[in-house]
């Protein structure tokens, strides 16, 4: 069926077609001429914003967003018309109320078979609500994440007040509080992180990593821990997922694993090729552990944090001489 668009006064039927097709969409829908000047909108642009109906043809449509966001999509925008590729921004779109809302705007060049762009077909989505939402809980992550924060320092506090009363235990105290020092650090890459909270000051390698999340275990300090492989560079898109996972494994391994045992040992190795990460995690020493009968909230954390937010996969056994798990993941993930 014929979707374009022209700017003479009659309409073909593939005109028509295309015009009841946008209007009955939610989204709204936009059309530009190859230089980038708007000259069609569907009827959800006019009930939106309550412009005039040709209000903001050509460049007009830049007044309609919030002052603040202009310079930037009229920047992606010149960037998608010099060079052909898809546009995608989001921005603050000016609503009949008179209030901003989050738009999601997304537009694709309609090419000629010889390649030319004939014209490009644009959408914007109201994503205000859930901007709003992810606003919210980033800001409830943030007051739960001080609250915990606060608890570790008590915490070092009452430790430090009660070593002044008995200096015989200085020392003990000392690595206590270290210890308690430590789980604060670890904390900032086990929990969901926002664009504003995201630890960027963190540690550069999958190694150091893995090493300060295993910081508060005296099975480190006592050498029953090995952290062998590759370097592999990363930044806060992967460390708060790998983070997550990898203090669960930890967790776990203190309770019921290797690291509940004077004797068990923890050895992780980290394999880079071909643009895959290998991280295996292998137990031995501890008690005998069995595969759970039911997933239980740890374990579907942890699916989370490697399946869906790395597109990653996970793999347990559970080996009689110890639990070995095996996470892989592209490396292009791990950063931004």
């Amino acid at each position: 069926m014929a979707t374009s668009i022209d700017d003479s006064n009659g309409l073909s039927v593939g005109q028509i077609s295309f015009r009841q097709l946008a209007d009955a969409m939610p989204q709204m829908v936009w059309s530009t001429l190859p230089d980038g000047a708007h000259d069609y909108y569907n009827a959800r642009w006019y009930e939106f914003t309550g412009a005039p109906k040709g209000s903001t043809d050509g460049e007009g449509w830049n007044n309609m967003f919030h002052p603040d966001d202009q310079d930037g999509a009229w920047k992606v925008w010149r960037q998608s018309l010099a060079t052909g590729e898809p546009y995608e921004i989001e921005y603050r779109l000016r609503h009949h109320s008179g209030e901003y809302r989050w738009t999601l705007g997304r537009a694709l060049p309609v090419r000629a078979e010889d390649g030319t762009i004939i014209r490009w077909v644009g959408t914007c989505t109201d994503i205000n609500e859930h901007k709003r939402t992810a606003e919210l809980n980033a800001v409830l992550s943030r007051e739960l994440s001080h609250r915990i924060k606060n608890i570790f320092a008590v915490i070092g506090g009452i430790i430090g007040i009660s070593a002044r009363q008995f200096p015989e235990m200085n020392v003990l105290a000392s690595q206590l509080q270290g210890r308690v020092a430590a789980l604060g650090r670890a904390h900032d890459y086990a929990r969901p992180h926002s664009e504003l909270s995201a630890p960027h000051g963190g540690p550069p390698a999958l190694s150091e990593l893995l090493r300060q999340l295993l910081l508060p275990y005296p099975a480190l300090d006592e050498g029953r821990v090995a952290i062998e492989g590759d370097r592999v560079a990363i930044d806060d898109r992967g460390a708060t997922p790998l983070g997550l996972a990898f203090h669960e494994f930890a967790t776990n391994s203190i309770k019921y694993g290797a690291l509940s045992a004077p004797e068990g040992r923890l050895r992780i190795e980290v394999l880079s090729k071909d643009g895959n990460v290998v991280i295996t995690w292998i137990e031995t020493g501890g008690p005998v552990v069995c595969a759970p009968e039911n997933s239980g909230f740890g374990t579907q954390l942890t699916e989370i944090a490697i399946v869906s937010q790395l597109g990653g996969t996970i793999d347990r056994e559970w080996a009689p001489e110890g639990l070995r798990i095996t996470v892989r993941v592209l490396e292009e993930r791990l950063k931004r």
